[in-house]
């Protein structure tokens, strides 16, 4: 929201706006822009001159502004909506779907498009450590948007994605995710049906040709299709995959792809954006040096510190596939070291007991687990919610150690004093955690 307003200001739009809790950097950023900032909301915030209000999905009814812009009958859009009417319209508009992987392979395809000597805009739902911005609305005839399959906003309950007016369309993969929303896989699959249904026939469509659900998906698409993975079906295979500490080898088609991160998921992202860019004619020296160049994004198996030879890694996994791709990348990055994996449950599915079974075999390839209270416990219905203890203790059954801990306070003071040289702390969570890695980097520091 806060990238939409800057470029809208510069096109010369005046642009003032609201938000709860107005902080840096995005406050600092956005008055540098010398946009208008309001802390909380009131009825009053919105000008009398007003052309345009954008309304973001986290607003609700009751919201005052919300009602006043329905009781003033003022002309409101969702971001998506302005996204496609100012940004979008007339553009080849590349975006990247799926469940997981969505980040990384969305800022591996504009790197990809950046090196090619595209100049593309983009808008990616992470900072991608090449370009330090999650966002770039500028004048370029290419577009990489990360399309999310959550809700528009409170009057538009279709997914985000349906409004990016797609020519290309990377679908990773299709799992359940998103409780508050969706009641089932079959609900997600419709979304996704709908997103290909408005790409057109000269456009293209990759899919993961290993995940069924992206089969069944695309399977009345008229648009050309193209489908990459490990089997044998795919037109685009992946093959002859090694790691190492540092990174990824394998084999795209007859191309060999080498990238600096781990991991099967990271050599899917990698297979996607490379075949991409071809559709772009993005010639394979260039496609081949942006991906030994890429950089990753902040939060995805970022190291945050290392203290007492013992390294902590910031990662956003909290579906239980994520989680369990990233500890099997990390067995590839730190092979023989001891791994440790923290989880909050945060996510509005993760909260639920919608994964009650699937998270303990999720951290199977760690060695040790520590699982927090569940965040903003109080507005999850107590029949619904996820019980950390039964996870903790299914875990424990395996032989592992498994420990439930009220917050991240009691879970550095349970975990520093078993931690040894050469182990590796691999945080998970989509939120902030109590600055959990940083507490854990103290603690140790004074040992």
């Amino acid at each position: 929201m806060g990238a939409v307003a800057a470029a809208l200001q510069e096109r010369g739009f005046k642009v003032t706006g609201s938000d709860e809790s107005v902080y840096p950097p995005m406050s600092t950023f956005l008055e540098q822009s010398a946009i208008e900032l309001h802390q909380g909301y009131a009825k009053e915030n919105i000008p009398a001159d007003a052309e345009v209000v954008v309304i973001g999905n986290a607003m609700k009814r009751g919201n005052p502004e919300v009602e006043a812009v329905l009781n003033r009958k003022l002309f409101y859009l969702s971001l998506p909506e302005v996204l496609k009417n100012y940004f979008l319209r007339g553009k080849h508009n590349l975006v990247v779907t799926g469940t997981h992987g969505k980040t990384t392979t969305t800022a591996l395809l504009t790197w990809i498009m950046e090196k090619g000597g595209r100049k593309p805009g983009y808008l990616i739902g992470g900072i991608p450590k090449n370009f330090g911005h999650g966002a770039r609305l500028n004048d370029s005839k290419h577009f990489v948007i990360e399309g999310d399959e959550y809700d528009t906003a409170f009057f538009d309950k279709r997914s985000k994605f349906i409004h990016y007016l797609p020519e290309l369309v990377i679908v990773n993969n299709i799992e359940f995710d998103h409780a508050d929303i969706f009641n089932n896989i079959d609900e997600i699959k419709l979304s996704f049906k709908r997103l290909l249904n408005v790409v057109p026939e000269n456009g293209m469509v990759l899919i993961n040709g290993d995940d069924h659900n992206c089969v069944e998906v695309a399977k009345d698409c008229r648009a050309q299709m193209v489908e990459v993975g490990f089997s044998k079906n795919c037109a685009q295979r992946i093959r002859d995959v090694s790691y190492s500490a540092k990174g990824s080898r394998f084999k795209l088609g007859d191309d060999f792809c080498e990238i600096p991160m781990v991991g099967e998921f990271n050599v899917r992202n990698a297979a996607m954006a490379a075949t991409a860019a071809r559709f772009y004619d993005v010639p394979k020296a260039k496609i081949d040096h942006a991906l030994k160049s890429f950089q990753g994004i902040a939060r995805r198996q970022e190291l945050r510190g290392e203290a007492r030879g013992v390294k902590v890694i910031d990662d956003f996994g909290h579906h239980p596939t994520a989680i369990a791709q990233t500890l099997q990348a990390l067995r590839h990055r730190f092979p023989g070291q001891r791994i440790w994996a923290i989880f909050e449950p945060r996510s509005n599915t993760t909260r639920r007991a919608v994964f009650q079974k699937e998270l303990p075999e999720a951290f199977r390839q760690a060695d040790g687990v520590f699982i927090s209270q569940v965040a903003r416990l109080e507005q999850i219905p107590e029949d619904e919610r996820l019980h950390p203890e039964a996870v903790v203790k299914a875990i424990s059954k395996n032989g592992r150690p498994a420990f439930y801990e009220k917050n991240a306070a009691t879970i550095v003071d349970r975990i520093v004093p078993m931690l040894r040289e050469k182990d590796v702390v691999a945080v998970f969570s989509n939120g902030g955690f109590d600055n959990i890695h940083e507490k854990l980097l103290k603690r140790l520091r004074a040992l």
